[in-house]
């Protein structure tokens, strides 16, 4: 009898009670409850775009903190990003007809040669966790895959991943290929991966080189900031 006591009833809480129980349980990796807490506000008459922000995005921005600090660690993170789907499946077509904004859109994938894709996967999942709209090429893609992807999509970032020190090289051929079509100033490259470093990442002319998730989403918005400040000002 006493479990029921502790039950806690969603439908029962106050708003900003139901955001801070939201952030917890995607904390906790609770799909169900997400899910069942976003068609609670959105029943309520939440715009899904606050949905998104203050109750997924702040609870995932919670998620990639501990994740930086060494609190959480993979399995976990993996777990609240699952969370975070199920209630993102809810609201992205809510999302596409109010014509919410957008934090940006990346297309990612893993390069040619390489099939590991857990970070990159990862990466996805808390990129879509920070409000960006995120295309996933999978593993082992061409050049020809990022730049027509990256074309076709509008994006504005272009994420790769290599987890082994032979296929790391291939990221400075889709940069310079895209030196060699006049487009690399068109996109923001950020690179990842086990055997990558900063070093590596400025030799081969990415913008950055992020050592984990949690970082790439912290990268990311800085240089979107940085993107639109630059457009605002004619730039």
């Amino acid at each position: 009898m006493a479990d029921n006591d502790d039950e806690i009833i969603l439908s029962e809480l106050s708003d900003d009670e139901l955001v801070q129980q939201m952030m917890d349980d995607l904390y906790d990796g609770l799909k169900e409850e997400i899910e069942e807490g976003v068609n609670i506000l959105l029943e309520r008459g939440w715009a899904p775009y606050d949905v998104l922000t203050k109750a997924l995005v702040a609870g995932m921005t919670i998620v990639g903190h501990d994740f930086r600090d060494g609190i959480l660690f993979v399995p976990e993170v993996l777990l609240a990003a699952n969370a975070m789907k199920g209630g993102m499946a809810i609201l992205k077509p809510l999302l596409a007809e109010t014509g919410a904004p957008r934090m940006g859109k990346m297309v990612i994938g893993t390069v040619k040669g390489d099939i590991h894709d857990i970070g990159k996967n990862l990466v996805s999942m808390m990129m879509e966790g920070a409000g960006f709209e995120v295309v996933d090429l999978g593993i082992n893609n061409a050049v020809e895959k990022y730049l027509e992807a990256a074309a076709r999509e509008e994006a504005d970032i272009i994420g790769m991943s290599a987890l082994l020190t032979t296929t790391m090289p291939y990221m400075k051929v889709v940069i310079d290929t895209m030196k060699e079509q006049g487009i690399r100033d068109d996109y923001i490259v950020l690179v990842g991966g086990a055997p990558l470093n900063e070093e590596f990442g400025r030799a081969i002319g990415a913008d950055a080189y992020c050592r984990d998730a949690a970082v790439t989403v912290e990268t990311a918005k800085d240089f979107i900031k940085r993107k639109h400040n630059q457009l605002a000002a004619g730039g």
